[in-house]
């Protein structure tokens, strides 16, 4: 049987000759833009990756290359199109979610910068790699959910104060109109003064829970005196950072507190 041509006239196995050319023409400009990022040179690594994109732009990794220019940047406008592009193709893009998160951040929408993040993260812990990633994505996601927190800690702390001053004036008028606003002349004490008292104690009581405070001892790591991320237990019983342990016995090959070799848990 003879070969038919494509719609576009051209025979099925010229047609996947010419493909697998347009394909290895797009990894060689990638491989170019490649070379410019590492020398900083980021409108030539720029073009690069676009022309690669243009000859094949169903891969994900030329979309996520060319945003990590734009992140060096700081376009971040650019960054959240291509990684929203990049992830279109391929969702499991560690990359891609943390371009896309960076991106939310610098917008403001700090929750959902904190999704992407989060995303990432369960994709490397699922890779089992990345360790030096890890802890950039860590960093970042730390001040996503601080900012997340402060600008809703701020909105509470404002609504709070407001109902506050509403609920002080209704009862003072509340007593002014019962004439209760003051002492009797015959000496007998009215509550104004206690339920002043109270409810300044309950606004005080109900704005604690965004007050900062510290960090108690347990959840911090003792070498690095950060809070923990990703907690192991040696035999010892002593909880570290396991990042920092495993560079620490890459390093010094020794476990601190070591009094059996069991598996950290």
């Amino acid at each position: 049987a003879q070969s038919q041509p494509t719609e576009r006239g051209r025979f099925p196995m010229a047609a996947a000759a010419e493909d697998v050319g347009v394909a290895r023409q797009a990894e060689l400009r990638r491989a170019e833009g490649n070379a410019c990022f590492r020398k900083a040179r980021l409108g030539a690594a720029i073009d690069c990756y676009t022309e690669a994109i243009a000859l094949c732009p169903g891969v994900a990794v030329y979309w996520v290359n060319r945003g990590l220019c734009h992140f060096r940047r700081k376009d971040w406008a650019r960054v959240e199109e291509d990684s929203r592009r990049a992830l279109a193709l391929d969702d499991t893009s560690v990359k891609g979610h943390y371009l896309l998160g960076c991106a939310l951040l610098e917008k403001e929408e700090c929750a959902l910068a904190v999704k992407e993040f989060e995303k990432a993260l369960d994709l490397l812990k699922s890779s089992n790699s990345g360790d030096k990633m890890a802890e950039d994505i860590w960093q970042v996601l730390a001040k996503a959910k601080y900012l997340d927190w402060e600008k809703h800690s701020t909105q509470r702390v404002w609504k709070m104060q407001s109902l506050r001053e509403a609920c002080e004036n209704a009862l003072q008028e509340h007593h002014f109109l019962s004439g209760t606003l003051s002492e009797d002349s015959d000496g007998t004490t009215n509550e104004y003064p206690d339920q002043c008292k109270l409810l300044s104690e309950v606004f005080t009581n109900a704005i604690l829970a965004d007050t900062p405070g510290d960090v108690p001892d347990y959840l911090c790591c003792q070498i690095t005196f950060e809070i923990f991320r990703d907690p192991v237990i040696t035999p010892s019983g002593v909880t570290y950072e396991r990042a920092i342990l495993l560079e620490h016995l890459r390093k010094v090959r020794i476990l601190p507190n070591l009094v059996s070799v069991e598996p950290l848990i």
